[in-house]
């Protein structure tokens, strides 16, 4: 929205607009060479005749930096709006195909002619709100060009005029503030666990899943009958014996003890519950018969 917009770009964009013939925002990106625009006009990067590149720079991610130089910051993550949120298949889609024309200007050492856009909602809704359509869209005179491009930041910089000239750390915070690049994504810990960690999340995890259906579900893993827990119906009749084991970061195997093995040859109601990611949020299990164990991902053989 022009109210997000830096006061200089918008005056030059509004002596633009009044000084200019009076097109659609098609018919400006038709003229600039763009073949089939119409159809191409909810793009974000055209290729055009004469192989010049042609891309909206938002006027509310633009900055001014010293001297009065325009630069505006791209993300180059481009499955992730500015808001951070996931893009859709035909939003990632547009994105790439940005930040494809980008790369390729910039290898090429070429300009990149600019249409400048201001926006009928606030920029952060700018990619989920169906009345994001164009407000305002003229064709920026001077030539803008790719002045940094760091792919492990996944940011580059584009500056508006003559080449030599980059924002300086101070200008690139600013610009930063302008929300034109999501904020980077949490670093995922990982802990590790322990095997007992892992074994104990587990039977929590299947007494709750089952006592969650109505079953009655006891804790009998002290007791060294070849099974953790016994499920029962409403009416007390047994219905599994489960040995129960646990996966997790740093607990990838487990084995079966005599008991167990025991359990599993005397046949049913004795099942194998595996549960992995059992200390995580992300914790499912699988039920094994005891004619399955054989092929359980994870079951090493006992010693000897």
């Amino acid at each position: 929205m022009e109210k997000e917009v830096v006061p200089a770009v918008l005056s030059v964009i509004n002596e633009k607009r009044l000084l200019g013939d009076k097109r659609t925002p098609v018919e400006i990106i038709s003229k600039m060479g763009v073949f089939d625009a119409r159809q191409k006009a909810s793009d974000s990067a055209w290729l055009a005749t004469g192989d010049n590149i042609i891309a909206t720079i938002w006027a509310e991610f633009v900055s001014i930096g010293a001297g009065g130089r325009w630069f505006c910051l791209e993300s180059l993550d481009a499955s992730r709006r500015a808001d951070g949120g996931e893009r859709s298949a035909l939003q990632l889609q547009r994105a790439k195909d940005r930040i494809a024309l980008l790369k390729r200007a910039m290898d090429a050492g070429q300009g990149v002619r600019a249409v400048l856009q201001t926006n009928r909602v606030a920029i952060a809704d700018l990619e989920t709100d169906k009345a994001a359509k164009v407000s305002v869209r003229v064709p920026d005179d001077e030539e803008w060009h790719v002045a940094r491009w760091d792919a492990d930041e996944k940011i580059a910089v584009l500056v508006r005029g003559a080449r030599g000239w980059v924002p300086t750390d101070e200008d690139l915070q600013a610009g930063l503030a302008r929300g034109s690049v999501p904020a980077p994504e949490p670093e995922v810990v990982i802990v590790q666990s322990s095997p007992q960690e892992a074994q104990a999340a587990a039977v929590a995890y299947l007494t709750k899943h089952f006592s969650s259906y109505g079953y009655k579900a006891e804790n009998v893993s002290s007791q060294q009958l070849g099974h953790d827990i016994e499920v029962f119906d409403k009416k007390g009749a047994t219905l599994l014996k489960l040995a129960i084991k646990g996966t997790a970061p740093g607990v990838s195997t487990f084995q079966l003890s005599s008991e167990e093995r025991a359990g599993a040859q005397r046949g049913d109601p004795w099942r194998l519950a595996v549960v992995t990611d059992a200390t995580t949020p992300a914790a499912q299990h699988k039920i094994y018969k005891p004619s399955e164990i054989g092929s359980v991902p994870g079951l090493e053989a006992l010693p000897g």
